[in-house]
């Protein structure tokens, strides 16, 4: 077990320098394929009000005429050890992990990055137990009452849910919730954790609904599926042959079972949600990690737009690492060796 983790964190640790790689190719290489020049990587720092002669010199300044392999090494070293920015008139230090440094607001990447993921985490964490709980919950009814009015009713509701787009349900959900009834809050409203718990879960109630109902759909129907799938195995004629409570073999022996393929795309939904919810966050003017990235890339702020996508990518590398892991706890039949 303990080897296994290790190998599994070992290659976790290697994942994210490939998706490093990756990224940084995505943003550097292929543009310069395309036919960019160091003065168009150097424009995208100093925003589009910037002078010819201040974008050569930042370009120079930056490094953009360098080999690639340069530029990326250069990139690795600030995220581990910090870097320094020289601007023409003083130099910039971004301290470790240094995702990048904004020459539009004059800050790091990196305080934004966490500032911002408050607002993110507090949405993904949310959510997702509502939708959890939502969707395992009316899945394994749904597979118990198969073919009955609950089943064609709830399965309905869950193609709706798959089908809607989130900017859509979120609309209506705050023109008929905020400002009809006026039971939440309307969007752009949020209040920090460590100020008031209740009031957080107040502010973000709305949001949370109308994202868990979008994913909630998808598991309700993958859970039906995985159970209708596990109660018709033999294992489940033992153990109700044994005597068993029905209720141990329904949440023991079936639902453990039909839990593995949900675990699995929690790992990903999740992860992906916490690199950054941007419709949910854009519908409801939240200011989170999706938002920050919008703006970002209207602003033509490369270097918030780089951390941002890496930022995302570290959230999924590590959920997944924690998806392996928790396949033993969810399933026996799976070994780790």
């Amino acid at each position: 077990m303990i080897t296994y983790i290790i190998r599994r964190v070992i290659g976790a640790v290697l994942m994210l320098l490939v998706v490093s790689v990756v990224t940084f190719a995505i943003f550097f290489l292929v543009p310069r394929i395309a036919g960019a020049t160091p003065e168009a990587f150097a424009s995208r720092y100093v925003g589009r009000t910037a002078s010819q002669e201040t974008i050569q010199l930042m370009a120079q300044r930056l490094g953009f005429n360098d080999p690639l392999a340069v530029q990326y090494g250069r990139f690795i070293k600030g995220v581990v050890v910090g870097s320094e920015y020289d601007t023409g008139t003083s130099v910039e230090k971004c301290p470790a992990p240094c995702f990048g440094y904004s020459f539009i607001t004059q800050q790091p990447v990196w305080p934004d990055l966490l500032d911002r993921s408050r607002v993110t985490l507090s949405l993904a964490v949310g959510a997702a137990v509502i939708w959890v709980i939502a969707g395992v919950s009316t899945g394994v009814l749904s597979a118990l009452k198969r073919g009955s009015f609950f089943d064609r009713s709830a399965m309905g509701i869950a193609l709706a849910g798959v089908s809607l787009p989130i900017f859509f349900t979120g609309m209506i959900s705050l023109v008929f919730f905020s400002y009809n009834l006026g039971w939440t809050v309307p969007g752009g409203t949020y209040v920090d954790l460590t100020v008031d718990p209740l009031q957080w879960a107040y502010s973000l109630l709305l949001p949370w609904i109308t994202l868990a109902f979008l994913f909630a759909a998808g598991y309700a129907r993958l859970t039906r599926a995985g159970m209708l799938e596990a109660m018709n195995e033999d294992y489940i004629r033992t153990a109700r042959a044994k005597g068993l409570p029905e209720r141990t073999v329904v949440v023991r022996h079936g639902l453990r079972a039909a839990l593995t393929p949900i675990v699995t795309i929690f790992g990903l939904d999740f992860g992906l949600l916490l690199g950054g919810a941007v419709l949910t966050e854009s519908t409801y003017s939240l200011n989170g990690l999706g938002k920050y990235a919008v703006d970002a890339i209207t602003n033509n702020d490369l270097p918030k737009v780089l951390g941002v996508t890496l930022f995302a990518a570290a959230f999924v590398v590590v959920a997944n690492l924690l998806v392996d892991l928790l396949y033993a706890v969810v399933d026996p039949r799976v070994r780790l060796s």
